[in-house]
């Protein structure tokens, strides 16, 4: 078990792969450069490019608030390796991925694993459940690597549509969630102007930087998050920086506790959605592209939040393969269903509180490209989903 997404600790793997023949890894969010070879079997319910579409890896279909419950009963860890930063007053700090570390390192300890932690000058020190006291941790080195950054994701007028009309149904005071990609950076960039916004979200880049420094969140709020996802400026500013909270998956991802969040507003991205308003954000071609991640999470705290709503958005139009990412049934595996908006360029489509048919007929004439409607109109009407 590693630490994942931005915080690869890099040295640790090294050292496992000269050493170790065999060994399972687990990570979240795995980043190109881990080890790949015969006899290194890859596991984890959220891909990133290390370990997508590779034929050594076992997948497997998880909730990331659940992740912990899969590392307590299922997949238990016999060492864990972890990257921290430099040691402060007998702690060190996970840093930008805190996420399932800690449920990872007291499965291990229960399983008289093994924790072993690279400190880095580079990690930044951020506070809440990823400071980890000395005595937790087994084995130490000292290495100073750059860590990883988010590649800049260009704006197409599209996203920024997108963006545009969900911004315009966000309320001053909403605490927000967004997912990673184009269509939530443009979200942000459309909401600099709104005032008292706050953040619980399972994890934030540099839009949610660029909302606090205008003015746009809550200066009295707390940034909660438990793992970040941007450039060397983010993690400069997160470094010690006491409104920033990084906590657990268990308490950032719990359906029970978003609810409670103030009009939580839950802004996500998928690949296709149909008429039935169920989306697919996790498979292509058949294979894993990602997981769930912590979105079916947070779809259904923003639902049960007093003024809170789910936002699904994409694209109407796949440009490569000429067709409609509206769809009368989905062609893949279901991720998410019932949201309250599914935002397109094309407009925005109600769908909560609204019947089945009202539904298909919102995603049709809001939703989908102009192309598409009438095959749509005419699949969902043979199907008995519109009279």
């Amino acid at each position: 078990m590693a630490s994942g997404n931005f915080a690869t600790p890099k040295a640790l793997l090294a050292i496992a792969d000269r050493h170790i023949d065999e060994f399972r890894l687990f990570m979240l969010g795995a980043q190109k450069g881990i080890p790949d070879r015969d006899g290194v079997i890859y596991e984890s319910p959220f891909l990133g490019p290390g370990m997508r579409l590779n034929p050594r890896l076992n997948y497997i279909p998880c909730r990331l608030s659940l992740v912990p419950v899969l590392l307590s009963n299922n997949f238990k860890p016999d060492v864990v390796l972890l990257h921290g930063s430099q040691v402060r007053e007998g702690k060190v700090s996970l840093g930008v991925e805190v996420n399932i570390l800690p449920a990872a390192i007291e499965a291990a300890k229960k399983n008289q694993g093994i924790i072993v932690l690279q400190t880095n000058p580079q990690m930044p020190y951020t506070f809440g459940d990823g400071e980890i006291s000395l005595d937790d941790i087994d084995y130490l080195i000292e290495v100073d690597e750059e860590l990883t950054e988010a590649p800049h994701i260009p704006l197409n007028d599209t996203s920024l549509e997108i963006g545009s009309l969900i911004a315009d149904r966000v309320a001053n005071g909403s605490t927000l969630q967004l997912g990673i990609g184009a269509i939530p950076n443009a979200v942000i960039e459309s909401m600099w102007k709104h005032q008292g916004l706050k953040i619980w979200t399972e994890m934030f880049s540099d839009g949610v930087l660029e909302l606090a420094r205008s003015g746009s969140i809550d200066p009295a709020s707390t940034l909660t998050a438990s793992f970040l996802f941007g450039s060397r400026d983010l993690y400069d500013w997160a470094n010690l920086n006491e409104r920033v909270h990084m906590h657990r998956t268990e308490i950032t991802n719990d359906p029970g506790v978003i609810s409670m969040q103030e009009s939580m507003t839950s802004i996500n991205a998928a690949l296709q959605v149909d008429l039935y308003d169920q989306a697919n954000a996790s498979f292509v071609n058949g294979q894993p592209y990602s997981g769930f991640g912590g979105s079916t999470d947070f779809i259904v705290g923003a639902l049960h939040s007093m003024g809170g709503a789910s936002f699904m958005a994409l694209p109407s139009w796949h440009e490569k393969s000429g067709s409609s990412n509206i769809v009368h049934r989905l062609s893949e595996a279901s991720t998410s269903f019932q949201h309250s908006f599914v935002v397109t360029e094309q407009g925005v489509a109600e769908c909560f509180g609204r019947s089945a048919a009202e539904q298909a007929s919102n995603l049709i004439e809001n939703a989908a490209h102009p192309d598409a409607r009438e095959a749509l109109r005419l699949k969902a009407t043979e199907s008995g989903l519109l009279g």
